[in-house]
């Protein structure tokens, strides 16, 4: 029996991620595509750039293979050249312009790009000195092709100059590239934080992208999908989480350069969005200004969040304006898939755990022998699927590290699975400590912490101690008035003595990460000195 052609089935057997943006280019070729200042974009004539730049691409003698790095906000052209990169079986790197320059040196001497695409100034900031830097430190990059509306600085050309270029590369030539493209050839790389080291740049992979694509868009289903993106480039956030789907369901992504919350929440009520997708630390910013209620957001047809945890209160205040309540856990390395929870208002379910398997997706819980626990225990993630990153670039020994030889990867995540098939994260492995001889799972005390009504956020950590070896230091951003010893007190309630904090700070301004989680590394520093 011939399977139905559908849209969805279509893009599901695509080989090349640029095929979902052309299918729609032929099947709805006026619908918005992208926003960004009030400018719309169709999916013609996001289409019609992709291909003039591959065309350029490819005259400037980018092979499958070779690597093009772009230093952008979130803007569209980003979407353009990293459309433009896969779909000629290249390999994109997005840089983040808030990174300083031995950041942005790391990753372009590690991924050797061809072509650096780049702004010249964000926010005031010129980037001039930092490229030329970026050159001299990696000499595989041939040209620097800045974005039209920059000062030229180091740039040989815009990138108006440089499309023209491709004027002479024909229509066969490009097709012949893109069919030379197969499913599970890599099209992106993505640095991960780097917390426990220099960042690896995780292989992802076309099958990948598009597989999750189309399974979040049908396990969260919006019509039309309408999103904001402000997440760095360089982040999977951005280019998996929400790019991707939007531009897979056909629907319009409205970008946003420069985050704040309140301009967010505007934006949102002027264009309309219908998935409100982000981290719990943004979710608190925007839920405490005191002008929340203004807003319109009756277009809001699903509540997403991912990264972290969602304190009680925060999931309880979110049902009250939408019913359908959604959440995943996944990493870089497994394009973002391990578990979801499809829509629900249950607030049991939202706030204490992180759904069930990802459709596709093995998971395997197991203890510092590799043995599988049982329910109800805490153990390693270790996930196997189509989504998995193909390995880490130019790093066999990090690989093979991370990935079994059955095809698991260990995700250093520790997590419970409950008798329903329900999972808890309760924290990482490298951020479990020993105190007094017993496993401390910093995530368990958080979610104690934040239940208390005047804590909207907590983080633990844990520092050397000469008795017990290790102790906790929770960091505290209040919600009213709260201190150290009513906290110490609430968890003495609720945890057993060796969980309870040594110390317990209040720190209203939480260092968080480009991502908007909470920068447990700065905060460890912090505790330790």
């Amino acid at each position: 029996m011939t399977p139905p052609d559908t849209p969805l089935s279509r893009i599901a057997a695509a080989r090349n991620v640029h095929a979902i943006v052309k299918h729609w280019a032929d099947a709805a070729p006026d619908a918005e595509a992208m926003v960004h200042d009030g400018k719309r974009t169709s999916y013609a004539q996001l289409n019609s750039r992709v291909d003039a730049l591959a065309r350029a691409l490819l005259a400037a003698g980018v092979k499958k293979g070779d690597r093009v790095a772009t230093l952008q906000t979130p803007h569209p052209e980003y979407a353009v050249v990293f459309l433009a990169t896969a779909s000629i079986g290249a390999i994109w790197i997005g840089l983040n312009p808030k990174y300083r320059r031995e950041e942005l040196a790391h990753v372009v001497r590690d991924s050797e790009p061809s072509l650096l695409f780049a702004r010249m100034d964000v926010e005031g900031r010129s980037y001039a000195e930092d490229v030329e830097a970026l050159c001299a430190q990696a000499k595989s990059i041939k040209r620097v092709i800045t974005f039209d509306g920059d000062p030229l600085g180091s740039g040989d050309c815009y990138l108006s100059a440089f499309v023209a270029e491709g004027a002479a590369v024909s229509a066969d030539a490009l097709e012949r590239a893109r069919t030379a493209v197969d499913s599970r050839d890599p099209c992106l790389i993505v640095y991960t934080s780097g917390s426990t080291g220099a960042p690896k740049g995780a292989l992802l992979h076309h099958q990948g992208i598009i597989a999750f694509s189309l399974k979040q868009n049908e396990i969260w289903p919006c019509d039309p999908l309408r999103t904001v993106n402000y997440f760095p480039i360089n982040h999977v956030g951005c280019v998996i989480d929400l790019t991707m789907p939007t531009f897979a369901a056909g629907g319009a992504i409205i970008f946003m350069e420069h985050f704040d919350p309140r301009g967010c929440l505007a934006l949102m009520a002027e264009e309309r969005v219908t998935m409100w997708g982000s981290v719990p630390s943004v979710f608190q910013l925007q839920l405490e200004l005191p002008d929340f209620a203004s807003f319109d957001l009756s277009a809001v047809q699903i509540i997403a969040w991912e990264g972290a945890a969602m304190p009680r209160d925060m999931i309880v205040r979110l049902a009250s304006m939408c019913p359908k309540l959604a959440t995943n856990y996944g990493m870089t390395e497994t394009t973002s898939a391990i578990t979801i929870q499809a829509p629900t208002n249950d607030i049991d379910i939202l706030s204490n755990t992180v759904g069930t398997a990802f459709p596709g997706v093995e998971i395997r819980l197991v203890n510092d022998k590799g043995e599988d626990v049982a329910d109800g225990e805490p153990g390693e993630v270790w996930t196997r699927s189509q989504f998995n990153l193909l390995g880490y670039w130019r790093r066999p020994d990090a690989t093979a590290a991370a990935i079994t030889e059955d095809g698991y990867f260990r995700t250093g995540d520790l997590a419970v699975r409950n008798a329903d098939g329900y999972y808890r994260i309760v924290g990482r492995l490298k951020e479990m400590y020993k105190s007094g001889g017993y496993n401390v799972y910093p995530r368990e005390i958080e979610s104690v912490l934040e239940s208390h009504p005047n804590v909207a956020l907590a983080a633990v950590v844990s520092t050397p101690d000469p008795v017990w070896q290790e102790v906790g230091v929770a960091f505290i951003a209040p919600e009213g008035e709260i201190d150290a010893a009513t906290l110490s007190a609430y968890c003495k309630e609720r945890l057993a003595n060796y969980k309870v904090p040594k110390r317990i700070i209040i720190e209203p301004n939480m260092p968080l990460l480009p991502i908007g989680k909470v920068d447990k590394q700065a905060l460890k520093r912090r505790a330790e000195s």
